[in-house]
C-alpha cells in the first residue's frame, strides 16, 4: 500500500454506509448524530477499508484503459502473472492470477473516526506461517497490520488482515 494519508469526508462516509446497506443516522444525519451517545457523525466500522481508494497502486481500483480485476476481459479481468501486486488495507501482498485470497480481517478501534480529519497510515508486516492444505499443496499465510492515526498522532484504528497464497501441487 502506497497511500499514506486518508482524508475523512462526510459524503464519503454517507455513500459508504449506503453501499453496505447500513442506514444508521449517525453516519449521515448531523442532528441525529448530535443527539446520540457519539455526539457527531462517525464512520461505520469497516469504513477504514475505503482508504484503499487513495492508493494509486491498489489493484482493485479501476484505471482508464487498464484491465482490472473483475472487468470481464478475462476470468479475473487481468492477465495472470507472477509479479506481486500491491495489497489492499489489511491484506498481504499476493501474486495475481487467482492464487491469493483474503482470509481474515480484524479491527481494533481506539476512538471513532469522524469527518474532517485526515488519518495517517502506517503499514507493517505481522506474522507469517504455513499450513498444509487439505487438497494438497502448502498454504502461505501472511498478516499485514495498518495503524491509522489522527493528525495529533493519536491511534484511531488498527486493522489486521491475513492473506493466504496457495501453492498447487503438480501431478504427473
Amino acid at each position: 500500500m502506497t497511500a499514506s494519508r486518508f482524508p475523512i469526508e462526510a459524503g464519503h462516509i454517507m455513500m459508504f454506509a449506503r453501499a453496505i446497506g447500513d442506514f444508521n443516522p449517525v453516519y449521515r444525519d448531523v442532528d441525529a448524530a448530535r443527539a446520540s451517545e457519539v455526539g457527531a457523525i462517525i464512520a461505520p466500522p469497516t469504513f477504514i477499508q475505503a482508504s484503499a481508494q487513495y492508493d494509486p497502486d491498489y489493484p482493485l481500483r479501476p484505471q482508464p484503459g487498464v484491465p482490472w480485476f473483475g472487468s470481464g476481459a478475462t476470468p479475473t479481468g487481468r492477465v495472470p502473472n507472477a509479479e506481486p501486486t500491491t495489497s489492499s488495507p489489511g491484506s498481504s501482498s499476493e501474486r495475481s492470477g487467482g492464487t491469493g485470497l483474503h482470509a481474515e480481517q480484524h479491527y481494533e478501534y481506539h476512538r471513532p473516526v469522524r469527518p474532517g480529519e485526515v488519518l495517517t497510515l502506517t503499514v507493517r508486516p505481522g506474522t507469517a506461517w504455513e499450513k498444509q492444505g487439505r487438497r494438497g499443496g502448502l498454504l502461505h499465510f501472511r498478516e499485514t497490520i495498518i495503524e491509522y492515526r489522527g493528525e495529533d498522532g493519536e491511534l484511531a484504528v488498527v486493522a489486521r488482515g491475513v492473506g493466504v497464497r496457495t501453492e498447487q501441487t503438480v501431478k504427473d
